[in-house]
This record gives structure tokens, C-alpha cells and sequence, in this order.
């Protein structure tokens, strides 16, 4: 069942009076004059079917928009939640859960002020009862996806408010999370605070950079660092995996009196695990005319001979390749694409079956035997691609299942 504490929205909308309240309301009716036109011509071509981007929302998501993750004690919402379900709502051509994430998110994450600052990445109850952000500083993964998936909206639904959001949150991610790593270049850092220490040393997340995602973003927006950030994180990724896998967490350091260089993360060592899993995602959905998109699948080549008695191994270290205990079912829809771009077909048939027997859940499982949130968030995304609901081109744009029959979709 969906707990039911009130929404951000409801809570910040009824706290609040006067000026910023009447500002919140106009922002509202543009956007759904914006939308009424979309709406209109998609009134003929509904969202399709999709089971367990459906079951989802009746687990995860409010009818407000917030997504919920709720096997934490904060029932928290994170900004990594918000952007995914944009994306899913993208690929099932469902403007109105799309439009209902991104408003909450813009309003809770961001304050209501997506132009001005980062959307926080944590939200939910906090010591005292209250509900609002838990941690306030951003997750550039989940700001990359609000940006790509904003993009892909205004091209496909013909939205122009939404090209203006992203423009604006692409330039809050190059003047806040974006570094100047010295001897490779621009670089995504994990979020605005904490991750350039002493030494001087840079902690990088690989898993936060999909190169699809980031092709798109050059292509939208031609100025930003985006192409330079997409040769540098594959240098990154061949850099840090000598064994085939790549960690969670890595490092950068420029030390006095040494060439810079890619090093293991001083908290987190070489273990990869379930940030990392989503590397190999990303790499199997690649467009193969990607030039990229064949190296970095050499350079990952490890996980498809982990795979033992059927299921992945939970943790890898990328510096030994030593596996350790059983993936979870979403670990093995992540890796659908990656097993089908590779051409391992009888692995991919064993991950097929796993993942059909175990997702989505059972309508009255126990919250202790369905899978849980992120389980279902690399289901989505893995069994998406390989139902062929989406693909990302060489450009970073999706192609979509709805496309042609839709008659409100952009042209190419």
C-alpha cells in the first residue's frame, strides 16, 4: 500500500500566502495553457500499455506526482526518482504523470524556483515529524535526466516551456557542478558541495553519466561542456577497469609533483555494486553507430562471465574481480541490453526469465516479498528497451513505440 502523508505540494501550498502563492498559481496556469494544446491532440493517442511502468505508479508514485521510495523509515522522495519517472512517463506517452512529476519536483525540490537552483536531492519526514528536504544539496545524475527528459518532452509533445526549463537547468549544472579537472578537462562532479577535497583529490560517480543522455544534451544545447564531459567519461570508465567492471565511486587526484590521474575512491575502495550496475545499462543502450558505444561494452566485458547459477553477483571488485553474493531481479533487467548488445543470447534468455517471473509483483505481495523501489526503476528501464518501448539513437534522441501512431509526435 502507498503511504499517505500530504503531499509537498499541498503542505507548501497551504504554508504559504500572499505574493508567492499568487506567483505559484500564474506559474501553474501557463503551464497548463502550455499543455492544452498537447493535450488535445493526444486525447487520440493515450498512453499505451505498459504493466510495470502502471504497477509503478500504484506502488511508488501520488497522484500529485511524488515518488516515493518507502522502505526507508523518511518515506523519502529523492530528485533520482522524480527525473526516472519523467522518463518512463516519456516513453509510455503520458504527458499528465510527466507534468505532475516535474510541478512537484519544481516546487518541493527546487522551492519552487527551477531557473534559480538545483533541485535537492532528498525530501521526505524528517526528526520531528515534519515533511520537507532532508538534505538540500543536488545529485547531478538525477539533474542530467530532468534536463534530458525535459528536452525529449518539448521535442515530442511540442512544448516549448519545457526546452526553457532545461536550457535553464543545463546552465545551473555547468556553473554549479561542473569542474576543470586539470590534465583532462571538464568534468561532471557528483553534486555542487562535497565531492573536491584536499589534495587536490575529486570524488566521481561513473554510473551518473549515461552517454545517450549526454549526447542529446550537445546536441541541445551546443555552448554547455556536454561533449567534452561525454570523451572524458569514457576515458574515465577505461581508466578505472582494468577487470572488465568499474566501481561504484572513483577518484581523481592531482597530487604536487605527479601527473593527475584516475584513482580508487578514498571511502568506497573498488567496490561496484548498485550504482555501478547501471554502467552496464547504460553501455548496452548505446546506439551501436555511437562511437563510443563498441569500447565502452569491451571495456565492461566482465560482467557477462559473472553471471553464476543465473544471477549476477551483488558486489564486484573492479580492481580484482573478485564477485560476491546475488543480485537483486533489478540487477538482471539492468542488464538486458548490456547481455544483448554483447550477443551473450542464451544468458540474455536466463535474465529474461528472471526477471518475467519476479517483476512486476504479484497485485497483493507483502511489502517484504515484492521487489522494491530501485528494483523497479532497472526493471523499467532494462525491460523497456528490450520490449523495444524506446531506443536512444546515435544522437542521444529517443525513438519510441508510440511515435507513428500518435498524431501529436515530432517529426525527426
Amino acid at each position: 500500500m502507498m503511504p499517505t502523508p500530504a503531499s509537498g505540494f499541498q503542505r507548501n501550498s497551504s504554508a504559504r500566502s500572499g505574493r508567492g502563492a499568487g506567483t505559484r498559481l500564474a506559474r501553474w496556469a501557463a503551464a497548463l495553457a502550455l499543455a492544452l494544446p498537447a493535450a488535445a491532440s493526444a486525447a487520440s493517442c493515450p498512453p499505451i500499455a505498459w504493466p510495470l511502468w502502471q504497477d509503478f505508479q500504484r506502488r511508488f508514485m501520488q497522484a500529485d506526482g511524488r515518488v516515493i521510495d518507502p522502505s526507508v523509515p523518511q518515506q523519502h522522495s529523492t530528485s533520482e526518482g522524480q527525473s526516472y519517472a519523467m522518463f518512463f512517463a516519456l516513453v509510455a506517452n503520458d504527458p499528465a504523470a510527466f507534468e505532475r512529476a516535474w510541478r512537484w519536483s519544481v516546487d518541493n525540490l527546487a522551492q519552487g524556483d527551477a531557473a534559480g537552483r538545483l533541485p535537492a536531492w532528498q525530501w521526505g519526514r524528517r526528526e520531528d515529524g515534519t515533511w520537507g528536504l532532508l538534505d538540500a544539496n543536488a545529485a547531478s545524475d538525477a539533474d542530467l535526466w530532468f534536463a534530458y527528459a525535459l528536452a525529449e518532452a518539448a521535442r515530442l509533445w511540442k512544448r516549448p516551456d519545457y526546452a526553457r526549463d532545461a536550457r535553464a537547468l543545463l546552465a545551473r549544472i555547468a556553473a554549479d557542478e561542473v569542474a576543470e579537472l586539470p590534465g583532462l578537462g571538464k568534468m561532471l562532479l557528483p553534486g555542487p558541495a562535497g565531492f573536491e577535497l584536499a589534495g587536490p583529490l575529486w570524488r566521481l560517480n561513473p554510473s551518473y553519466l549515461p552517454l545517450p543522455v549526454l549526447r542529446r544534451l550537445a546536441q541541445f544545447d551546443q555552448g554547455g561542456p556536454w561533449r567534452a564531459i561525454a570523451a572524458n567519461t569514457v576515458k574515465m570508465v577505461e581508466a578505472v577497469s582494468p577487470k572488465g567492471f568499474v566501481a561504484d565511486w572513483v577518484a581523481y587526484q592531482a597530487p604536487a609533483g605527479a601527473p593527475p590521474a584516475f584513482a580508487p575512491d578514498p571511502e568506497k575502495g573498488a567496490v561496484g555494486s548498485y550504482d555501478a550496475i547501471r554502467n552496464y545499462l547504460w553501455a548496452g543502450m548505446t546506439a551501436p553507430a555511437d562511437a563510443a558505444a563498441r569500447p565502452m561494452l569491451r571495456t565492461l566485458s566482465g560482467m557477462e562471465g559473472a553471471i553464476a547459477e543465473g544471477v549476477p553477483p551483488e558486489s564486484v571488485d573492479a580492481a580484482t574481480g573478485a564477485v560476491k553474493g546475488q543480485g537483486p531481479v533489478g540487477f538482471s533487467a539492468a542488464l538486458l541490453p548490456y547481455l544483448a548488445a554483447r550477443g551473450a543470447k542464451e544468458e540474455l534468455e536466463r535474465q529474461r526469465a528472471r526477471v518475467r517471473a519476479q517483476l512486476p509483483a504479484a497485485p497483493h505481495a507483502p511489502p517484504e516479498q515484492a521487489p522494491r523501489y530501485y528494483d523497479y526503476v532497472l526493471g523499467l528501464f532494462g525491460t523497456g528497451w528490450d520490449e523495444q518501448r524506446y531506443r536512444f539513437l546515435s544522437a542521444g534522441t529517443l525513438k519510441l513505440s508510440w511515435e507513428k501512431a500518435c498524431p501529436h509526435a515530432a517529426t525527426r
